[in-house]
């Protein structure tokens, strides 16, 4: 049960390391195929491994879940995620309690920042910053946990756009020299991708004396899509050098190449905070995502990072590595990413003597594990089948499912005033309405639900989108239909070149539950009872309903891939689906956002009133039009009186 510290002492002078973040998958399957694909990421070499903590309930109980399983059953090094802001001294105790008994001797003490008003945040709360958590826990357990805290290379973004002073790295040192002096061990930086700014960073923190000598390890996020990049740049308020930016949007049609280009951006970051820092950065930290094709990828491209890859591994466990624990459909994880809608491979004798027989020939070869993870050889289809749409529509049985949200739900801003700033105090339908309307027309960039700007595709259908959110249904995400657009296209295109791509009209939708039952869905019956159209309907409380068979044990027999790829040389790729599990885990998530915006209100404000009467009236709907050769029939439907 070593600590962080320890293993950095005893590292050899000028020798490297590497550590690699998860969050907890959001579905049973995903996080038994996480396993599989953990085992293959031993063979890496991480020095140790982080885990995310969502606040509350079962989410934290997944974070400890996966954090004991790595630390007991892996033998991983691993350091729990841990943040403290509005939670009260019990759900600290039970998390440190918990992560003890596990034998799990690293905390990554973080503050977290919910935007709510004062009203709601835990009376009595003891923790106000992460400097509070760092003394709490020296305080109650001495030296026995190792503990780590966040460090921001362009400053912390409280404050940033909203009239206070900008983003300062120079402005947060004193609360870092705080937490150092109450017991800090090291420092991970959020992710950047302007190399210039982390070193300027790090000659900032050598220049205090409190900090000259601490540990500080650079996070970096590889690239796998430009959405991703999109978003962690956003989200983590991190600046775009222009030859970066450059450099993507010149293949921004190209999925393949996104992240060829984004191995190399990294890898090039890696080589300049070495070039530039004489050896004092030792170690590198890898937001993975839940993926592992990309980390791989940079670490067999650094000349600085593969000799830690190169080294001999401890621990591995091929069979686990290689053959998937997913019994609900038990199917060898060798199949590659067929195995989760086939039903080809579904004779047990044949995926047993599959497995036996490559464990047997291969057992503890690192070279293949290494090999797998780069999506390498016949084998390396299973680092590869999800690299494709991981969030809201992604495959639910993914390790990488919902990465869109990997840190838990949020209401995409930083404060209440901010919430005000952007979407004003509504009262009414018609003010609501007004906010997704605006959002529709590129005036609001953001909403609760969604933190980027609409695709270009959107354009197509957009009179429509404006006149249901005008009418009082409010849309969260659609597509129109594509019926063999090059995978080139401008507009639709993604994946390799030389493909084809497809998808069926698609739209979710929140609506008064009065209207879903006495308008559309008797629009809808004959194409429902036909499953023409397929739904899946859900409310705050949780209940789901749809046309198709809901087996929770098989959320596979409701599954509808809305987005579809024909490549060259490639099995057909259905990057967006949609079925019981997803539309479960987004169900839930999505009212309780209704509950973050209505307070950022007193209670006893009408906008506080008005958003927790529209999140128990109204349902959320997932509708799917399955004609995609019928480009207007889901809107024709939708619309029509």
């Amino acid at each position: 049960m070593a600590t962080v510290k320890e293993r950095i002492a005893a590292l050899q002078p000028g020798q490297k390391f590497i550590s690699f973040e998860f969050f907890p998958p959001k579905t049973d399957a995903g996080f038994r195929n996480l396993l599989s694909r953990l085992n293959r990421m031993l063979a890496l070499n991480p020095l140790f491994i982080t885990v995310t903590w969502g606040a509350g309930g079962s989410t934290s109980e997944k974070s400890l879940d996966l954090a004991s399983t790595c630390q007991n059953h892996l033998g991983l090094t691993t350091v729990l995620h841990l943040t403290c802001t509005n939670t009260n001294r019990e759900i600290i105790d039970q998390a440190l309690a918990k992560a003890k008994q596990a034998g799990i001797r690293n905390i990554l003490a973080l503050r977290g920042d919910p935007p709510r008003t004062q009203e709601y945040w835990t009376p009595n709360c003891d923790f106000n910053s992460a400097v509070d958590l760092v003394r709490y826990i020296k305080s109650h357990y001495g030296d026995y946990f190792c503990i780590g805290v966040a460090g921001y290379p362009e400053g912390h973004v409280d404050g940033s756009g909203s009239g206070q002073p900008e983003q300062s790295p120079t402005r947060d040192i004193p609360y870092l020299i705080e937490k150092v002096e109450a017991g800090a061990d090291y420092i991970i930086s959020q992710l950047f991708f302007d190399g210039a700014k982390f070193l300027q960073y790090e000659q900032l923190l050598r220049s205090y004396p409190q900090l000259k000598d601490i540990t500080l390890i650079p996070g970096l996020m590889p690239i796998t899509t430009y959405l991703v990049f999109q978003r962690a740049s956003k989200l983590s308020h991190a600046s775009i050098p222009k030859a970066v930016e450059d450099r993507l949007k010149s293949s921004i049609h190209n999925d393949d190449l996104i992240k060829s280009i984004g191995i190399d951006i990294v890898t090039e970051l890696i080589d300049e905070i070495d070039s530039k820092t004489d050896g004092r950065i030792q170690g590198y930290h890898f937001y993975c995502l839940n993926l592992e094709k990309a980390v791989a990828s940079i670490l067999q491209k650094s000349s600085i990072l593969r000799p830690i890859m190169e080294a001999p591994s401890s621990g591995m466990n091929l069979e686990d590595a290689i053959a998937s624990d997913d019994e609900e459909n038990d199917i060898a994880v060798i199949q590659g990413p067929k195995r989760r809608q086939s039903s080809i491979v579904n004779d047990n004798e044949v995926v047993n003597a599959q497995r036996s027989l490559v464990s047997k020939a291969l057992l503890n070869d690192k070279k293949l594990l290494v090999d797998i993870s780069r999506g390498k050889g016949a084998l390396g289809k299973d680092a590869t089948w999800d690299e494709f749409t991981n969030g809201r529509y992604g495959d639910s049985t993914s390790p990488a499912y919902g990465d869109f949200d990997a840190y838990g739900p949020n209401l995409k801003i930083s404060s209440p005033q901010e919430a005000i700033r952007n979407w004003g105090s509504p009262t009414s339908k018609k003010d609501l309405s007004k906010i997704f309307v605006n959002y529709l027309l590129g005036k609001i960039d953001v909403l609760p639900w969604v933190d980027t700007g609409l695709s270009s595709e959107t354009a197509l259908i957009q009179e429509e989108l404006l006149q249901l959110n005008e009418r009082g249904w409010f849309s969260l995400s659609s597509q129109p239909s594509v019926n063999g657009c090059p995978s080139s296209d401008k507009i639709f295109g993604w994946g390799p070149t030389n493909g084809f791509v497809y998808q069926k009209s698609f739209i979710e939708i929140f609506i008064p539950k009065e209207e879903w039952e006495t308008k559309l869905l008797p629009k809808l019956a004959n194409h429902i009872e036909e499953k023409t159209i397929t739904y899946y309907l859900g409310d705050a409380t949780g209940n789901i309903e749809s046309n198709l068979r809901i087996d929770p044990a098989n959320p596979h027999i409701s599954r509808s891939a809305i987005t579809w790829g024909v490549f060259p040389l490639k099995e057909v790729l259905q990057p967006t689906v949609i079925d019981f599990d997803s539309f479960k885990v987004w169900n839930e998530e999505a009212f309780n956002l209704w509950l973050d915006w209505s307070k950022c209100f007193k209670k006893d404000e009408e906008s506080f009133k008005f958003l927790s009467d529209i999140r128990q009236n109204y349902y959320l709907v997932s509708i799917v039009y399955h004609n995609f050769k019928q480009e207007t029939g889901l809107w024709d439907l939708l619309l029509n009186e």
